[in-house]
């Protein structure tokens, strides 16, 4: 038998907006033996409910618990509503505010004529209500309606958490699909993927089992596949795949192996209920196909239009010049005037090519072109980047508002759709994206949508840095459309005797790496070692950072993996020791197998636009309040990322881990003042150019390497990086010529 409290529910404390409440119970009966004195007392509960109700009567089932400032408490994991069962009991609860419009007169009149088993017979027969007197038909249907609704809510959840959900995943099915949960769930499990966020298909997939759902069963199969085209898509980048791949991925994922003609028998029903997209056996996500149609669509429009003919352009140009006492290069020029004549633009060029300074120049002339004051720019005008770290550079380049891509279109977490869309377009009419080369095909998509038909649309970035996280490589695949006007900076800006970095980048990037990159430069330095060297050169350059005055805000260590010796996850922990060490100054939290310490730099991993931090951002833990200090009365780490101070509570400290070191692929976006990569054998398998290229262009003022020149040799040598499976290049060329012929 379970364990169980029982009692009348008194008082909220605290409740989220995902349900988890924290109340307290004035209790009744229970079986906890070390509860027996609580008996006619109150106790706090904590829990996820779907929908409790002040002054009635639960049945929690859970397990005692001891909190350090708060003494017993009880961690409730199931609750059962126990209806009034006395005729005074049930007058009062037919009178709540429950039943809008039953007084206390009409409440003790149903019961005077039903009796005490008011309630049961009301939900097995409704009809019975006619025998009251006065009690219209409208009342009647609203007090079994509610009646009705109050326990099947109850007994939904109940229901839920037995075949396996958590409550928290069976409260968000519930508000769903609300009285129709049940029945749906028994006529397609599987269905509650496409509606509930945070229902998976693995998490669903152990539970359908359990309502006797075989392994070949067509609605595991169809879900499957639709999940495999999922994970393969995002684990690879590819936008569409194959129907090879998809059935070697069966036997991995579902554990089946299915005849050719039966998988394509599944697949054609996903693409006809619109999941999936079958073109010439390129098999789409629907998402991911949709938005390479607006992609295209949009594009090919603004592409056609006829150019804007600004007077006086070029005097323009030159008085901007004298004003901010700068030289623009031809490349510059040029990237100046297409930017602001043409519809859409491509400006792409690796670091030092200034890229910058163009942002800053076509911000400046547009205002100055058509009229626009300091606050009406701001209305016609959209600077935006991926992350938040490139939007404040952006920032700060151009001293004008920039903002995220995410943040721009209103990103609703919750159910992972945007506020500015097709149908609430923003306003803006030029809109530069820098960081281009980090936006997946979908975010782009999403843009698109968001923006009004007639704009000036220019995108900035680097297509030799890694691709996006997510699907596809819409930078690189425009630009080899050769569809969009695009400017390709070669000449470096920076190029001077203090600046060897620019200089190196380009090296990488066309494979002439020539023998000086291991002689010290005023920005560079290879510090060459053994293999099982690394570790103690580390550890050696940082204490001389820290003696020389560096901070961990400036300084940012990066590589290739997580595992290994030399791999992130080991040399966070090495690092905190160096950059944070212990101090009885300074407070700390134990989460699973990591320390959480006062002033450690940590990276925040998934985008958070409520709070206005994003994947990648770098902040720094400002102040841990432990659980029996804080109101919340859990425990609070706050993060200052620059200047912007965000609180975790222990549900979100999964979203953040230590910074000190991170992954090249999460510092995109992001610029340092002293970048520090390793260089291991170790890490050979993720050793390729665009890698190599994209870290050391994130250094501002100093770069060092160190460790194995031969590793670094072998990644710059190393163009073998798996090529993505897109289609947008070769739809902007088809779509392209048919508008010329036409």
């Amino acid at each position: 038998m379970k364990n169980y409290i029982k009692g009348i529910y008194k008082q909220t404390i605290f409740q989220s907006d995902n349900g988890y409440l924290i109340g307290t119970l004035k209790m009744k009966e229970t079986t906890e033996q070390e509860l027996q004195n609580y008996i006619d007392k109150t106790i706090t509960f904590t829990g996820y409910f779907a929908d409790l109700k002040l002054d009635d009567m639960y049945v929690l089932y859970g397990e005692v618990v001891y909190h350090p400032k708060y003494g017993i408490q009880y961690q409730v994991s199931e609750s059962v509503l126990v209806k009034p069962e006395d005729k005074d009991g049930i007058i009062a609860f037919l009178s709540s505010d429950l039943f809008p419009g039953i007084g206390e007169k009409m409440a003790t009149k149903i019961v005077e004529t039903l009796g005490e088993q008011t309630l049961d017979l009301i939900l097995k027969e409704p009809e019975c209500l006619n025998l009251v007197p006065k009690l219209s038909i409208k009342k009647q249907k609203q007090i079994f309606d509610i009646l009705n609704q109050y326990e099947e809510s109850h007994n939904t959840i109940v229901y839920l958490t037995e075949l396996g959900f958590t409550m928290r995943d069976s409260l968000a099915i519930y508000h769903y699909y609300k009285e129709n949960t049940i029945m749906e769930i028994e006529h397609n499990i599987y269905d509650i993927i496409d509606h509930v966020q945070e229902v998976t298909f693995p998490k669903v997939d152990k539970i359908a089992f359990k309502l006797d759902i075989q392994s070949t069963d067509e609605r595991r199969i169809q879900a499957g596949l639709e999940y495999i085209c999922k994970q393969i898509s995002f684990e690879t980048g590819d936008t569409y795949l194959e129907l090879e791949t998809i059935i070697s991925a069966m036997k991995r994922y579902l554990n089946v192996e299915l005849d050719e003609t039966i998988c394509l028998a599944h697949l054609d029903t996903l693409c006809v209920l619109e999941k999936l997209v079958n073109v010439d056996g390129h098999y789409y996500l629907k998402s991911i196909y949709d938005a390479e149609n607006v992609i295209c669509s949009r594009l090919s429009y603004l592409a056609t239009q006829k150019e804007k003919n600004y007077k006086k352009i070029d005097s323009y140009l030159h008085a901007l010049e004298e004003q901010m006492q700068i030289e623009y290069n031809d490349e510059q020029k040029k990237a100046i005037q297409m930017s602001l004549q043409q519809h859409v633009t491509i400006i792409t060029g690796g670091p030092g090519t200034g890229k910058t300074t163009i942002i800053q120049a076509i911000v400046e002339l547009y205002q100055i072109l058509n009229g626009f004051g300091p606050s009406e720019a701001e209305t016609h005008i959209a600077l935006l980047a991926p992350t938040g770290r490139a939007s404040k550079r952006m920032s700060e380049a151009t001293i004008f508002p920039a903002t995220t891509i995410h943040r721009f279109l209103k990103w609703n977490l919750d159910n992972n759709e945007f506020a500015v869309n097709e149908w609430n377009p923003a306003s803006q009419q030029l809109i530069i994206v820098d960081e281009a080369s980090m936006i997946d095909i979908e975010l782009f998509g999403h843009l698109l949508k968001g923006l009004t038909k007639n704009i000036q649309l220019i995108l900035v970035g680097d297509f030799n840095q890694l691709p996006s996280v997510g699907p596809g490589q819409v930078l690189k695949d425009l630009i080899k459309s050769n569809c969009i006007p695009t400017v390709k900076l070669e000449r470096l800006y920076r190029q001077t005797k203090e600046s060897y970095i620019p200089l190196l980048a380009d090296e990488i990037k066309h494979n002439t790496l020539s023998q000086s990159f291991m002689e010290p430069k005023n920005d560079f330095l290879f510090i060459d070692c053994r293999e099982e060297d690394i570790l103690p050169a580390i550890e050696k350059l940082t204490q001389k950072l820290l003696e020389t005055g560096y901070d961990q805000k400036t300084v940012q260590m990066m590589a290739p993996m997580y595992a290994g010796p030399v791999g992130i996850d080991a040399l966070n922990k090495k690092l905190q020791q160096l950059w944070n060490p212990a101090s009885t100054t300074k407070r700390e939290l134990v989460v699973g197998d990591t320390i959480f310490r006062e002033h450690d730099k940590v990276l925040q991993l998934v985008n958070m636009p409520e709070e206005n931090v994003f994947n990648g951002d770098i902040g720094i833990i400002k102040y841990i309040i432990p659980a029996e200090q804080s109101k919340s009365k859990k425990n609070e780490i706050y993060v200052d990322y620059d200047g912007l101070e965000v609180k975790y509570l222990p549900q979100d400290f999964s979203k953040i881990k230590h910074g000190f070191i991170m992954s090249i692929h999460k510092s995109q976006g992001s610029e340092f003042d002293v970048v520090i990569i390793p260089m291991s054998t170790s890490y050979y398998r993720m050793l390729y150019r665009k890698l190599i290229y994209t870290g050391i262009t994130r250094a501002k003022k100093k770069l060092i390497l160190i460790g194995n020149p031969q590793a670094f040799l072998y990644g710059v040598s190393n163009d073998s990086e798996r090529e993505r499976a897109t289609n947008l290049c070769q739809r902007m060329n088809f779509i392209m010529h048919n508008l010329d012929a036409m």
